[in-house]
């Protein structure tokens, strides 16, 4: 079993539990069971003063979901140029800062852990989202996606190619909301590799047209991921960083001709760095699992860290994946949004709330802190 697990357990109620509902330890972080919140964009962050976290009921959403053994924040961007969607909280500001430190501090006194997926969705924005500039991204293709904006929905304009400058500083600028984090109280942090956002724009070859050292061959189309990878460790240590990876989903118009190449090189140079955890997307985000063009059995047995399995889980799946080995934890998004106390759900077999759509990016506690939990004589 490659996550690290305690110390023998003799407490005979909780060995009987399957494996998904013992602890374990991701990296550096010791996590209460492996059930992993995955990030959800909620737009719910405070826009008018910047983008900052930790309302009340940013607090309250995130305590109700601290069952999680591993909670990994909303999508939070590095800088306002990496911002894609409204009301998204930023890491970059002292501000936003202060804003996430009563969220962390709420889900440590839960008995969770949190780390902060830390993202910028290159040309995945509209300049109505990003104070007038201009989307960025590795080659000026043009996405064929929408963006939504306080004027409803945009097409997303052809994006101006970062020069290699720039890009030191967009690294530079991973790193620093890295220590942000740190600052902030979190646990570590999930690098946003995948969903066709600014890292996943350089690894794949359907956006990235570059024929400079961040470009062209698999090596080269690697390199911003793993300089990125490189200044989070040197800020915080290999074993409080993860990556989140996609290597065949089509979200955001993205695409690869040959996503075993690149995602199985950029797994080895993962490994040589020792971080804590690849959470996999395994599959189409939100649709299909079967998608072929990579071989997530060959990643489970070539990674050595923690492998954190993502899309369409439910319970049995769940369970079955982790005491087979195929994953070490596995990660679950809307069911966590519709039902905060889902790790007892899970464990007792219980109903689940079924989440309601409309209110997923709405502000207001509606469909956000309001979901009920079970009683607790059934939990």
């Amino acid at each position: 079993m490659k996550t690290s697990l305690p110390q023998e357990n003799t407490n005979p109620s909780r060995s009987a539990l399957p494996k998904l509902f013992q602890p374990a330890r991701i990296g550096d972080i010791e996590v209460a069971n492996r059930i992993v919140m995955a990030p959800l964009t909620r737009s719910r962050a405070d826009e008018a003063n910047g983008d900052i976290p930790g309302s009340e009921m940013n607090v309250e959403y995130y305590r109700q979901r601290s069952n999680a053994g591993l909670i990994i924040s909303e999508g939070t961007q590095v800088s306002p140029a990496g911002k894609g969607y409204m009301a998204t909280p930023g890491i970059y500001s002292d501000a936003q800062v202060e804003g996430w430190k009563p969220i962390t501090e709420a889900v440590h006194d839960a008995g969770s852990k949190i780390v902060a997926q830390i993202w910028h969705v290159g040309r995945i924005t509209h300049p109505d989202l990003t104070g007038g500039v201009q989307p960025v991204a590795p080659s000026a293709v043009q996405p064929k996606a929408i963006a939504y904006t306080h004027k409803g929905k945009v097409d997303i304009p052809v994006p101006r190619a970062l020069s290699v400058e720039e890009i030191a500083a967009v690294v530079d600028e991973y790193r620093r909301g890295a220590a942000n984090a740190i600052r902030a109280g979190f646990d570590g942090m999930e690098i946003h590799g995948a969903n066709g956002y600014l890292i996943d724009q350089f690894l794949r070859d359907g956006a990235n047209k570059r024929d400079d050292r961040y470009g062209g061959s698999v090596e080269n189309r690697c390199r911003f991921a793993l300089e990125v990878v490189d200044a989070v460790i040197a800020e915080v240590g290999a074993g409080r960083v993860g990556i989140r990876l996609s290597p065949v989903t089509p979200a955001n118009d993205l695409s690869d001709s040959n996503p075993q190449a690149v995602f199985g090189y950029l797994i080895e140079q993962l490994n040589k760095r020792g971080i804590a955890f690849i959470h996999f997307i395994e599959g189409a985000t939100g649709g299909p699992r079967d998608v072929p063009g990579f071989d997530f059995a060959w990643a489970r047995k070539a990674f050595n860290g923690t492998y954190i399995a993502n899309n369409g889980y439910d319970r049995d799946m769940a369970i079955d994946a982790v005491e087979s080995g195929r994953a070490d934890a596995v990660a679950f998004g809307r069911l966590f949004i519709a039902n905060p106390d889902l790790v007892q759900r899970l464990r007792v077999n219980a109903p689940l709330n079924t989440p309601n759509p409309q209110t997923f990016y709405t502000p207001g506690p509606a469909g956000y802190i309001d979901y009920p939990a079970l009683d607790k004589k059934a939990a």
